[in-house]
C-alpha cells in the first residue's frame, strides 16, 4: 500500500502539467528599473518574491539575438522559439516571461518562456 502511494506521488511530480507562461495572468507588472532596483537591493527577497512568478515588463529593447531580448540592459528574456523579424532595437515592447532569477555578473534579471504582448 504504501509503495503504491509513493509510486503514484512520485509519477504525479515527475509527470506534472506543464506551465503556460502565455495565457496565465501575470502576478506582477514592472519596468526593467525596478525589478532590477529591487534585486540590486535586497537579492534573496526579491528572489522569494519573483522566482517562478509570471511577470510582465514594458521596456525598451537594447539588444536583439535569434531567441532573446533585452530590456533596458536589465532584464534579459528569453523565448522559446525564433523572434519576429520585426523586433528592432530601441523601441518599446511589453513581454511576459517567467523569473528565473538574477545574474550578479551582468546585473540583469532573467526571464524564461517570454512572450511579447504587444
Amino acid at each position: 500500500m504504501l509503495l503504491t502511494l509513493c509510486v503514484f506521488i512520485g509519477y504525479q511530480y515527475i509527470y506534472q502539467d506543464h506551465r503556460d507562461i502565455e495565457t496565465e495572468k501575470a502576478v506582477y507588472i514592472t519596468t526593467p528599473q525596478t525589478i532590477s532596483d529591487k534585486f540590486k537591493l535586497d537579492a534573496l527577497t526579491s528572489e522569494k518574491k519573483y522566482l517562478n512568478e509570471t511577470i510582465e515588463v514594458l521596456g525598451m529593447i537594447t539588444e536583439v539575438n535569434e531567441n532573446n531580448i533585452t530590456l533596458n540592459d536589465m532584464v534579459f528574456c528569453q523565448f522559446n522559439g525564433i523572434i519576429n523579424q520585426l523586433i528592432k532595437l530601441n523601441t518599446s515592447v511589453k513581454i511576459k516571461g517567467r523569473c528565473i532569477g538574477y545574474d550578479d555578473l551582468l546585473e540583469q534579471v532573467k526571464l524564461d518562456q517570454c512572450y511579447i504582448i504587444n
